[in-house]
């Protein structure tokens, strides 16, 4: 649980709180449970002053997907470029990827939260992180296809992450396995299939 502050902040430091607050109710109650009463109650301040930060939840948690999205494509672009090679710059996407998934394990539960998934723009919201991995991942793919065929393979790479990371936050309690430890073999697994499946792909 986020610690609240007793002593005075600055407003730079209060939206921090509330930020950092609203990320830990919204991984673990859901959007739709969670009240901007709530993330008040959880800072220990009113909610005018939740209202001074942010416009609306709905404005709070756009912010939160947006910087969540941000913080993944700078981490996997970084790893990309050290690279010696197109397989070791899946593996090491992959390891970036996967290293944020296990030591920031609230901010995804909140990307992979579905309790929203009849509103538009929350959805919109979401699908413009999984756009923006697909585009650092496209480049990767160079197997002579067209735009819409690579497109196409790098939404599936991304598929695959997700889907695996699904499955390991649900297994994560019975681990005692550090971040060093296991982000690397979850991307060498990954790598594996997603480099065996990408070398046996043919242009139309």
């Amino acid at each position: 649980m986020v610690q609240v502050s007793t002593r005075r902040l600055t407003a730079e430091q209060r939206r921090q709180q509330l930020v950092d607050v609203a990320l830990e109710l919204f991984a673990h109650r859901g959007y739709r449970a969670t009240t901007m009463d709530d993330i008040a109650d959880a800072a220990g301040v009113t909610k005018p002053l939740v209202y001074q930060h942010f416009s609306s939840k709905r404005a709070l948690y756009l912010e939160l997907v947006n910087s969540i999205a941000q913080e993944l494509l700078i981490a996997i672009r970084g790893a990309v470029m050290q690279a010696q090679g197109p397989r070791q710059q899946v593996e090491m996407g992959f390891a970036a990827y996967f290293r944020l998934v296990i030591s920031r394990e609230d901010e995804f539960r909140l990307l992979y939260g579905r309790d929203h998934a009849d509103d538009k723009e929350l959805g919109r919201a979401l699908r413009t992180v999984e756009d923006a991995i697909a585009e650092a991942i496209e480049p990767l793919i160079d197997a002579g296809l067209n735009d819409d065929h690579r497109r196409l393979l790098a939404y599936a790479v991304v598929g695959m992450a997700e889907g695996a990371s699904r499955r390991f936050m649900e297994q994560r309690s019975t681990s005692s396995e550090s971040v060093e430890e296991e982000a690397p073999r979850l991307a060498q697994r990954m790598a594996d299939l997603a480099w065996a499946g990408l070398r046996s792909v043919h242009a139309d």
